[in-house]
């Protein structure tokens, strides 16, 4: 093996550094990133529970919830633990592979929550929009097509950023400045050309979010010239009901993904410990939000949710 070839391998491990500009803050931190997890993690197993025990549940819009809740999960859980490794014992050393792996499930994870909300919007717009043809347009089995057709485009979309980061050479340099593997900031430690790395990271961001978010406006543009029609303002407010806490979990999700994504290729102006505390958030706000929105804003839910408690008590 010739010396330039091992000086470009791969390093045995990366360093995760956290947050950077607050190392000694850290510690603190963690207890409320901590609190958040918890707090996600109850409400999304209690959701969780409660569609699959209630019957009257069965149905597409507490299915894509289901679905919802299952990658909050799954997405939150990728992140916090090594999270709090770092924050609180000082252990930033995460394996090559086992980098890739955390990137590969927090980017795949990310593209199939952004598809459940799409979704989900297009479940609000034919139970407005189409409400006599609600339960044969969307049948459990289209449910479940399109659950997997967007855990399939997950897949397939980030699965090129693990191999083409496994074929990148990497120099010395093998500390991420960061909280956990994102692309960019692993892309940032190659020492050979990226821009197939960064145009491809670039097309898969536009291509999910652009499509999402078009559907989605388009969605809400046709429930709004449908909801403005009806005469009955009871039945109006009934309809925007349905929307508004979809369109609160959209923007916990979307605004900070969004922020995150231009900082990391255009916003080198912005503060670094900023930058990865909004990247932070981002991946651990909407997981604790959503259930809390769902369940106070649905009344089956919320019901539900009341009388659970109640047979507990006393």
């Amino acid at each position: 093996m010739s010396p330039n070839s091992t000086a470009f391998s791969h390093p045995p491990y990366f360093l995760l550094v956290g947050i950077p500009g607050l190392e000694k803050e850290q510690f603190w931190i963690a207890f409320p990133f901590c609190l958040m997890y918890a707090i996600a993690v109850l409400g999304n197993i209690t959701l969780l529970l409660i569609i699959k025990a209630e019957p009257s549940l069965h149905k597409p819009m507490y299915l894509f919830l289901a679905m919802l809740a299952f990658t909050d999960l799954l997405l939150s859980t990728s992140v916090l633990p090594k999270m709090l490794g770092i924050f609180w014992l000082g252990s930033g050393e995460i394996g090559f592979l086992s980098c890739l792996t955390q990137l590969f499930f927090i980017h795949t994870l990310s593209s199939v929550e952004l598809g459940v909300l799409m979704a989900m919007a297009l479940d609000r717009y034919v139970a407005i929009c189409c409400p006599l043809r609600y339960s044969s347009i969307l049948s459990v089995p289209v449910v479940v097509a399109l659950g997997s057709l967007v855990l399939v485009r997950g897949v397939l979309l980030v699965s090129p950023f693990c191999f083409l980061l496994r074929r990148m050479p990497f120099c010395q340099q093998h500390v991420i400045s960061h909280s956990y593997c994102e692309h960019m900031a692993v892309v940032k430690l190659a020492c050979g050309d990226t821009r197939v790395n960064v145009i491809y990271g670039l097309f898969v961001a536009f291509m999910v979010t652009g499509s999402d978010m078009t559907l989605i406006c388009v969605s809400y543009s046709r429930i709004l010239r449908v909801v403005t029609r009806l005469l009955s303002p009871e039945a109006q407010l009934k309809a925007f009901s349905t929307c508004v806490s979809h369109v609160c979990v959209i923007l916990a999700f979307y605004i900070p993904a969004l922020f995150t994504f231009l900082t990391h290729r255009f916003g080198q102006s912005i503060p670094p410990h900023i930058h990865i505390t909004v990247a932070n958030l981002y991946l651990l706000v909407p997981p604790m939000v959503n259930p809390i929105v769902y369940g106070v804003r649905t009344k089956k839910l919320w019901d539900r949710v009341v009388l659970l408690f109640q047979q507990k008590g006393p």
